[in-house]
C-alpha cells in the first residue's frame, strides 16, 4: 500500500514537472492538430482537425484528403519558425495538451479560422467559436464543401468502418 502511494506521488510529481515548463522549438507536424517538439507529442488544445486518412468533399463534390491538407497547410504556416507551447494537461494517450503559438499567434485559432480544424466545444468551451463562424461565413477550408466531424469519423473507424465510408455519411455537413 505504501509503495503504491509513493508510485502515485512520483507520477504526479513527474507529470507536474512535464506540465510546468513550456515547450519552445522547431515543431514537426504530426497531423493537423498534433505537433512534436524535442521528442514530445503535443496535442493542440480545444481544436479537432480531420484525421490523415479522412476524406472531405470539395465545392466540386470531389473527395480530397482534408486531414492531409490540414497537416500540410499547418506545416507551411509554421514554416520552421519557433513554436511556443504552454502545457495544460495530459490526454489519455499520454500526449501533452497545450495551447501553441507561432510569432505570437494562437495556432489553434489559425487552424479554425482557416477552416482546417473545428472548435471542439467539449474541451474549448467555445474559445474558437467566433473564429469558426467566420470561417464558415467565408467558406474557408472544410466549409467550402462537406465533411464529417473528426470525432464522428474516429468513432466510425473504431467500430470497424473504412475511411471512405466513415468520411461520407448522413452526418456530413454541407
Amino acid at each position: 500500500m505504501i509503495k503504491r502511494r509513493i508510485l502515485v506521488l512520483m507520477l504526479l510529481l513527474l507529470s507536474s514537472a512535464v506540465l510546468a515548463d513550456s515547450f519552445v522549438g522547431q515543431a514537426s507536424v504530426i497531423d493537423g492538430d498534433t505537433l512534436e517538439i524535442h521528442g514530445t507529442r503535443i496535442r493542440l488544445w480545444g481544436v479537432d482537425a480531420p484525421e490523415s486518412t479522412q476524406l472531405c468533399r470539395a465545392e466540386d463534390s470531389l473527395q480530397y484528403r482534408c486531414g492531409s491538407q490540414a497537416a500540410n497547410d499547418l506545416d507551411a504556416y509554421i514554416a520552421r519558425r519557433p513554436v511556443n507551447c504552454v502545457p495544460l494537461s495530459l490526454d489519455r494517450y499520454g500526449r501533452t495538451v497545450a495551447t501553441c503559438s507561432v510569432a505570437g499567434k494562437d495556432i489553434g485559432e489559425w487552424l479554425v479560422r482557416n477552416g482546417l480544424a473545428l472548435d471542439w466545444p467539449q474541451y474549448s468551451k467555445g474559445r474558437y467559436h467566433e473564429a469558426q463562424r467566420e470561417a464558415e461565413r467565408a467558406g474557408q477550408g472544410l466549409w467550402k464543401g462537406s465533411y464529417v466531424e473528426p470525432w464522428l469519423y474516429r468513432a466510425c473507424i473504431r467500430t470497424g468502418g473504412n475511411p471512405s465510408a466513415c468520411s461520407d455519411d448522413a452526418n456530413a455537413h454541407p
